[in-house]
């Protein structure tokens, strides 16, 4: 690990005494099963839905690649691989220094509702949520669970505050409570709030409804771009 990342660790560590978090074994145990038990029958079940996705992507732009591979940072500052379908034109990174200050979204986010870099077939599954499918793989390999905080970039961190590395202290998740509070409606303030509300308060009941409005957002779409 660089040494920048160890610096990072050692900072969220000392975070720990802000803020009583719900460490739970049991609960640990039995969300961890839930995750692989969900993740493994999430990728049988909708493996036609992946193919599809896959097919369609390629159909509007075949010079890029299918899955879009990008480094976030998960619990305790530690670095992984972020797997989404990707719903940008294959140069989607080298345009977004130019689109930076179009930036729609306070604080360390960048978000534009009519951004050109994304594609008709990106819209819908962005718009879906379907784009978000492929973490179901970094869930079954423990990067990520299938509730918990929204992982950042690692350019976002340089512009948290010790109060917003609290969001770090715990396995980032494919949804959350931000995510089914109102997403990029929302500011980037009233998102770390409501991820420190869950890493407070966080159980297997909330886990439940979480994913379960989750999937009625994803049938009924608000608040996605």
């Amino acid at each position: 690990m660089s040494k920048s990342g160890v610096v990072l660790q050692n900072k969220i560590k000392e975070t720990k005494q802000l803020e009583l978090i719900n460490d739970n074994k049991i609960y640990l145990i039995l969300k961890r099963t839930m995750d692989v038990i969900g993740s493994i029958l999430g990728i049988i079940f909708l493996s036609w839905l992946f193919i599809l996705i896959g097919i369609l992507i390629k159909l509007e732009d075949p010079r890029g690649p299918i899955l879009f591979k990008q480094t976030r940072v998960g619990k305790n500052g530690k670095e992984f691989t972020m797997y989404k379908f990707r719903s940008m034109v294959s140069n989607a990174e080298d345009l977004l220094d130019s689109l930076l200050p179009y930036n729609e979204v306070e604080g360390a986010m960048f978000k534009i509702k009519d951004d050109p870099r994304v594609t008709k077939v990106g819209k819908f599954i962005r718009k879906t949520s379907l784009d978000e499918l492929p973490q179901l793989f970094n869930v079954l390999k423990g990067d990520m669970s299938l509730v918990g905080p929204r992982p950042p970039l690692p350019r976002e961190i340089k512009e948290y505050t010790n109060y917003d590395k609290q969001r770090l202290l715990v396995t980032p998740g494919c949804t959350g409570l931000w995510q089914v509070s109102g997403r990029n409606d929302l500011g980037f303030n009233e998102m770390v709030e409501l991820d420190l509300k869950y890493i407070k308060e966080r159980s297997l009941l909330l886990d439940i409804k979480i994913i379960l409005k989750t999937i009625i957002i994803m049938i009924f779409p608000k608040g996605s771009y």
